[in-house]
């Protein structure tokens, strides 16, 4: 990867959506010459896909908070049912099996505190082999580069 192809990345990542006639003005390249390079970069998998940022407070889910999961059984097989186990729950928007004193980060979208306090009492406090639960709520997000 070169210099412009950090160009069209930095660019695609502000808006996956461009033209491409647009982005090959942006980045000083002809359209034919940005085209091969953006499916060159799509072939290699550096660009891995295109997807819609959702804006969770317009979808009635305001409150988002990080949760650290510390585990009793840390086998593999103990870290794959809580996988199995998260992977059902719709107010989880991501799972990050981490480093440290506890297993795994996750972000987690609500309609409020209460909605909050359910999904953390009724199911991630129920599933098996949960030792320990630490919430982390979001009080704003001053950078956000997420896609």
């Amino acid at each position: 990867m070169d210099r412009i192809d950090h160009k069209i990345l930095r660019e695609l990542s502000r808006d996956g959506r461009i033209a491409n006639t647009q982005l090959a003005e942006r980045v000083g390249l002809s359209a034919s010459a940005c085209l091969r390079r953006v499916q060159e970069l799509e072939r290699s998998g550096v660009i891995a896909g295109y997807r819609a940022i959702l804006n969770p407070a317009a979808m009635g889910r305001g409150f988002v908070a990080y949760l650290t999961v510390g585990l009793s059984d840390h086998s593999k097989e103990g870290q794959a049912r809580f996988e199995r186990a998260v992977a059902g729950m719709d107010e989880v928007r991501e799972c990050h099996n981490i480093t440290g004193t506890i297993e795994y980060l996750l972000r987690v979208e609500t309609e409020d505190l209460a909605a909050y306090k359910a999904f953390h009492t009724d199911k991630i406090g129920t599933v098996d082999g949960v030792r320990q639960l630490t919430t982390h709520v979001v009080m704003d997000s001053p950078k956000d580069e997420r896609g």
